[in-house]
């Protein structure tokens, strides 16, 4: 590793996206903690009032609510690495035979293996908690488990045109994730095309997809894009330097938590995310290296990161319904939905729920998810059985 005060910086042919690398561990490291944050912070704030609306709360309780109020920064963090690993997957395949429509199929794949069960749990606890109307045959865009609400949000039409299923709010994030799946190989055929009329028409949908949707998904297009581009990059640099940045992103993620805008992706708080993602994206790109793993410790590590990435996706998909269960059991078992904050048995309940919830996401995983690479070979044996496919990646690249 080079010792030199000052980083080297050099563009890469390909992305470097196998998972024996430092920066692969530190990624799944990344995504399972952040979809963690993203469930602890929804039950803290479905079971537990609000923090501002309290006048004394006790300081156990300000801790919970301080260390579970980044699930705004969680989601920026799935952005970038989405663009890391989703968009340098596209870039070292980008003009082989069949790339685009490998492409699509991985991506339906990665979003419908999921998002399909996952909304048929979402209309079950419905029915059951009787939120939903089994004999509805109500097609309405603004009733939250219609069928159009439904296929919509399997497009990622959520909070543009259809509510997000089920009242299932985690999803807005989603319909970001596929605009940027579409509006990614897009932006390639404007720059790479060799045809004018690919580059004109690429250019001409750009420009419509972007004044259809909601200015924040497009503007926040331009993080997931620096995931991306920093796949492309390698760094060398010393770990003093490392260890700057990571305390200059962390101390800037701590100081936007309490003094900035932490609520919706908005202009407001556009600034605020590119600040702490520019030092997280050096960091990742100056970890390029092999892995060692000669510690009992690191081992451990490595295992519990990819098994939190594994089934981060589907914990973030369906913690919402599963709080809305574990709520209605509350209230029918013990004649109440909340914890109160001054009750330290209730921070129990608390930290009991949180483990129901990575339970029932881990199941959920096991019979839906895990299938995702087996179903996508499937599909791919199907409509390419001719053609030469491009290679699957492993797992930590979507």
């Amino acid at each position: 590793m080079s010792s030199t005060i000052l980083p080297k910086i050099q563009w890469q042919r390909q992305s470097q996206l196998d998972s024996n690398s430092v920066h692969s561990l530190l990624i799944s490291l990344m995504r399972g903690l952040a979809a963690l944050q993203v469930a602890a912070a929804h039950l803290r704030s479905e079971m537990f009032p609000g923090l501002k609306a309290m006048i004394d709360p006790p300081l156990y309780y300000q801790l919970l609510a301080f260390a579970t109020g980044f699930a705004h920064q969680a989601v920026v963090v799935f952005f970038l690495i989405s663009g890391w690993l989703v968009g340098g997957s596209l870039l070292n395949r980008i003009g082989q035979p069949g790339a685009l429509l490998s492409y699509a199929i991985d991506r339906a794949t990665r979003l419908w293996t999921v998002l399909v069960p996952a909304m048929c749990f979402m209309l079950a606890v419905g029915i059951f908690i009787a939120d939903a109307d089994p004999g509805s045959a109500d097609f309405a865009a603004a009733n939250e488990y219609s069928a159009t609400a439904f296929v919509g949000n399997l497009l990622g039409l959520q909070t543009v045109l259809v509510k997000n299923f089920g009242g299932n709010y985690a999803l807005w994030s989603l319909a970001n994730e596929t605009w940027y799946y579409i509006q990614f190989p897009l932006l390639l055929f404007v720059f790479m095309s060799r045809s004018r009329l690919r580059q004109l028409a690429a250019a001409t949908a750009l420009v419509l997809i972007a004044g259809a949707l909601p200015q924040a998904i497009t503007l926040y297009f331009t993080l997931w894009l620096l995931g991306a581009l920093f796949s492309r990059v390698r760094i060398e640099c010393g770990n003093g330097l490392r260890l700057a940045l990571v305390a200059i992103g962390l101390g800037c993620s701590v100081w936007f938590r309490i003094h900035g805008s932490n609520d919706d992706l908005t202009f407001d708080s556009f600034l605020q995310d590119l600040v702490y993602s520019l030092p997280l994206l050096f960091i990742l790109a100056s970890l390029q290296r092999p892995l060692i793993l000669r510690s009992a410790f690191n081992q451990g590590l490595a295992k519990v990161a990819h098994l939190l990435s594994e089934f981060s996706f589907t914990l973030y998909v369906i913690h919402i319904p599963t709080i809305k269960l574990l709520r209605y059991f509350g209230l029918q078992e013990f004649g109440r939905s909340k914890l109160a904050v001054d009750a330290p048995l209730d921070y129990a309940v608390y930290f009991g729920m949180l483990l129901a919830l990575l339970g029932t996401a881990y199941v959920s995983y096991r019979l839906f998810e895990s299938h995702t690479f087996r179903l996508r070979r499937a599909i791919k044996n199907a409509v390419q059985p001719q053609r030469v496919r491009p290679a699957i990646v492993s797992a930590s690249a979507e």
